[in-house]
Parts: C-alpha cells; structure tokens; sequence
C-alpha cells in the first residue's frame, strides 16, 4: 500500500467516525428516543461544541471528496513520491486538528487548519503536474 493510500484510508476513517460525539451530545440531549425520532421544530438543540462538530464533520466531509479525487489521480499516474506523501500526511493532521479546533471554537486556529489542508491539496496537484 502506498503512503498516499495509507493517508486516504486514515482519512476516510476519521471523518467517518466524526458523526459520533455529536450523535451522543444528542442522546444526553434529547434522549435515546428522541435522537432516534425524525427531527421536530421543537427538538431541543445540541450543545454548542456539538453543532460546531457537525458543521467541522460536514466540512471534512466536502473536503475528503477533493483529496480523494487528488489521491486517486496520483496513484493512477504514477506521480507518487516524497512530495505527494507528505502532503496526503500533512493534510489527513490537519483536518483532524482543524476539526478539533473547530469543535472546540478556536476561530482563527480553525482557519490556520484548514488552510494547511488547502496547501496540502496543493501540494498534490503540484505532484501531479510533476512540480
């Protein structure tokens, strides 16, 4: 398995999980029931760390497709290399920090993150164009 690959997978896996403390926020919030039922105008919201999560999940979510696409690209060309693996690193770190830091509501951190994430992406196209 290539380090980009490697990278990927991580990836993936993080933003998958990343549903699940705002889903538990939920269940002390509304109950087990009531996070089970469809949603009302009348639910009680999540906390405020919680909505922040889900907005930081949804965000990983947009982002993943773009460094997939990336990802795949690389491996189907050939353009693997030192570059391309630190930057399928160095993005995976950073959206992990950027939700966190979201979730937590550090607002300029989140932008740092998040823009070290862009650079990586970057990075990536520059791997490709043989850069």
């Amino acid at each position: 398995m290539s380090a980009e690959i490697f990278w990927l997978a991580l990836t993936a896996i993080a933003t998958g999980l990343m549903f699940l403390p705002y889903v538990l926020n939920r269940i002390q919030v509304r109950g087990l029931f009531g996070a089970m039922s469809n949603p009302r105008a009348d639910d009680l919201p999540e906390s405020e760390w919680a909505q922040r999560a889900m907005r930081a999940h949804g965000n990983a979510v947009e982002n993943l497709v773009v460094f997939t696409a990336l990802i795949v690209a690389v491996e189907a060309s050939g353009a693997n290399s030192g570059l391309t693996a630190f930057a399928a690193a160095l993005f995976f770190w950073a959206r992990l920090a950027h939700y966190l830091i979201y979730t937590a509501g550090i607002p300029i951190a989140r932008t740092l993150a998040f823009g070290i994430g862009l650079l990586a992406e970057i990075l990536l196209v520059l791997g490709l164009l043989g850069g």
